[in-house]
């Protein structure tokens, strides 16, 4: 270091009482001798924070860390000199505008300077070095390094504040938006839900004076104007008093249900609920509940029936059970005795009683959706053809039927002949309907479907009778009500009716009013022409012309039953064993003599009922010939009885039992 040198870092500049050193700026000083560092360090540490390397390496390494308002760069340096150095800081994206200023005790020609601006230095200050003047130059980057950064932090400040202020705005908007949004959502469930808002007052009889706060949603659900609609007057008579004593009565709140009838004279039920705002003021909303209290009246009737329906069920199977033993007996006593003229015509008034008994209970099985049914496919033309025979004995000169069949392949699908005693109670409840004649109309044809519903078929009777009242229409499908005088009717034809409907898997829908006829609409499953459809197997003709020969083991819990049965097995010439229920049968058929033939057993019994009489069988090894007879074909226990096992309904006549042990005592020598 040259004495110049020394001597210029032994002048101390002190900067003005006003003034301090760069606030965040700091300035690197690259050189290899440690005193001219120092003295530079000294002069120069007023304006900046000082940063000191020992050769261009390190003052690399430095840049990489940290920013810097000016570069002061000694030109001559061992291993990578100053322009090598400034080279690298100008390549280097992040350093290639820092300013540099170099320092050189030698090389002070022009090609040297040239040389080193040509390196991008900003100045080139030879050694010794002015302290002021070097002083005063670094003071000019650091000033510019400062005004640099105060115009980037302002900018940043200003972009920051944009920033917040776009994003407040946004908020604003998206609050904005999100409130219109939750406005327009009240306002369409307020406007899809079937009510009215109103604000009104009591007048001093304590009437309300309702005025709609939605006139649009008022005129929809009342059908009047604002000014017109009258609403207190609308109120049904009977429910008016209600209404007014509920208002008197309420404390602060009122809730009432009410009938209402709108412009177009339709009853409808309506839920008012109200609260006080002053001393006879009052706001509240008025709700349509009719489809809730139809809902509730329907449900109703389900647990209605269904109740109805288990009972229908026990009665049946006790009343089949009495009736075998009465057309039985009647058959016995018509083959063992030869009656005169007279006794002929009591036995027969009493075979007619019974089978009337049989179709009663036919028809509370069908009601009770539990008659056994053999559907197959139904010609519309036929079923109107065969209808036709029968209606021309039972509608009277004064009815009049017009058949009408439209033109389609599909085929009903149902059970033939409870096809036809659905239709035919149609017929007599319309021709009943119209006591000094008119005219019936029939139709056939195909109901409009979805496209993936199956085939169906359309069935409407129409008549131009007394109609239905409204109040009634949901009670003619009930079991015993009827409209008719005492005694004309039974009450089970449209029961009846809606049961095959409902077991076939279709519907049934009435539409009528007073004074202007009454439509009932059926519709019932259908296939194409052609389609192969469960008919019913044909009659055995096993019947020997000789009597039967074998042992037949009869199983049920029915005295009478036992009796009557058994007694017409040996007329038929067989051997009879009888047993009350599975247990007692069991104990028989383990004895294995003499040995037993055919097993007939009833379903329902006590203790070991057939179903587990027949698996009992099986399951020890007992391969006897069985057939299950039962009075109410509806039991779930049906279930589990195997396909093959044959099942007959009581009562059983002579014939139907004789082909059922003739086919069993076949099958047993085969």
């Amino acid at each position: 270091m040259t004495l110049q040198t020394i001597q210029a870092a032994a002048v101390r500049i002190d900067p003005a009482p006003d003034e301090q050193p760069g606030q965040g700026a700091r300035i690197l000083i690259v050189d290899d001798d440690e005193r001219n560092l120092l003295a530079l360090t000294e002069v120069l540490s007023p304006l900046a924070d000082i940063v000191t390397a020992t050769s261009g390496r390190d003052a690399l390494r430095t840049l990489l860390k940290q920013d810097f308002a000016v570069i002061l760069l000694d030109v001559f340096m061992p291993g990578m000199d100053g322009y090598e150095t400034a080279g690298l800081i100008r390549e280097r994206e992040q350093t290639a505008k820092i300013p540099i200023i170099f320092l050189s005790a030698v090389n002070k020609e022009t090609e040297h300077l040239m040389r080193g601006y040509g390196m991008g230095a900003v100045d080139y200050v030879f050694k010794p070095v002015d302290p002021l003047v070097l002083r005063s130059k670094a003071a000019v980057f650091v000033d510019l390094y400062l005004l640099r950064r105060r115009i980037e932090d302002q900018a940043r400040a200003e972009q920051d504040l944009r920033e917040a202020k776009l994003k407040a705005e946004a908020q604003r908007l998206m609050a904005e938006t999100s409130l219109q949004r939750s406005r327009l959502r009240q306002a369409a469930i307020v406007d899809s839900l079937p009510l009215v808002l109103f604000e009104g007052s009591l007048d001093p009889r304590g009437a309300m004076r309702r005025r709609m706060m939605q006139s649009e949603r008022g005129d929809a659900a009342s059908g009047f104007k604002q000014a017109e609609s009258h609403w207190e007057e609308r109120i049904l008579e009977g429910d008016r008093e209600t209404v007014e004593q509920a208002y008197r009565d309420g404390a602060g709140r009122v809730s009432v249900g009410y009938r209402w009838q709108d412009a177009d004279g339709q009853v409808l039920h309506l839920l008012e609920q109200a609260v006080r705002i002053g001393p006879r003021e009052w706001v509240g909303s008025i709700t349509d509940v009719t489809g809730q209290r139809q809902l509730e009246e329907q449900l109703v009737q389900a647990q209605k029936l269904d109740a109805m329906g288990q009972l229908t069920g026990g009665v049946a199977h006790d009343f089949n059970n009495i009736l075998a033993a009465m057309l039985g007996g009647i058959e016995l006593l018509e083959r063992r005795i030869e009656p005169d003229e007279t006794e002929q015509r009591i036995l027969r008034q009493m075979r007619e009683a019974a089978q009337q008994g049989v179709d009663f209970v036919r028809r509370l099985m069908a009601f009770a959706r539990k008659q056994t049914l053999s559907p197959s496919v139904v010609d519309p033309h036929e079923l109107c053809r065969s209808v036709a025979g029968i209606a021309e004995h039972t509608m009277g000169k004064a009815i009049a039927i017009d058949w009408r069949v439209a033109e389609t392949e599909l085929r009903l699908y149902a059970d033939p002949s409870q096809l036809a005693l659905a239709l035919v109670n149609l017929l007599i409840n319309a021709r009943d309907a119209m006591p000094a004649g008119g005219r019936i109309e029939v139709s056939i044809d195909e109901p409009e479907l979805d496209a993936d519903e199956p085939a169906k078929l359309r069935i409407v009777v129409r008549d131009d009778g007394a109609g239905i009242p409204d109040e009634l229409i949901g009670k003619v499908t009930e079991p015993f009500f009827t409209t008719k005088p005492m005694g004309e009717g039974t009450g089970l034809g449209l029961s009846m009716v809606a049961g095959f409907v409902e077991q076939s898997g279709g519907s049934l829908k009435i539409a009528s009013r007073a004074g202007t006829g009454t439509s009932v609409e059926i519709v019932l499953p259908a296939a194409v022409r052609g389609a192969a459809g469960g008919e019913p197997p044909a009659q055995s003709s096993l019947a020997p012309a000789r009597p039967l020969k074998g042992r037949v083991l009869l199983v049920d819990d029915e005295e009478t039953v036992r009796l009557i049965v058994s007694e017409m097995l040996g007329d038929l010439g067989v051997a009879v064993e009888t047993a009350a229920d599975g247990s007692q049968a069991m104990e028989r058929l383990r004895a294995k003599r003499p040995r037993i033939d055919f097993v007939l057993t009833d379903l329902a019994m006590p203790r070991m009922n057939g179903i587990e009489l027949l698996q009992t069988m099986a399951d020890e090894g007992i391969s006897v010939p069985i057939a299950v007879m039962t009075g109410n074909p509806d039991q779930t226990m049906l279930r589990d009885c195997p396909a093959a096992t044959p099942l007959v309904y009581k009562p059983l006549a002579m014939d139907q039992l004789r082909d059922l042990v003739a086919e069993a005592f076949a099958r047993e020598r085969a």
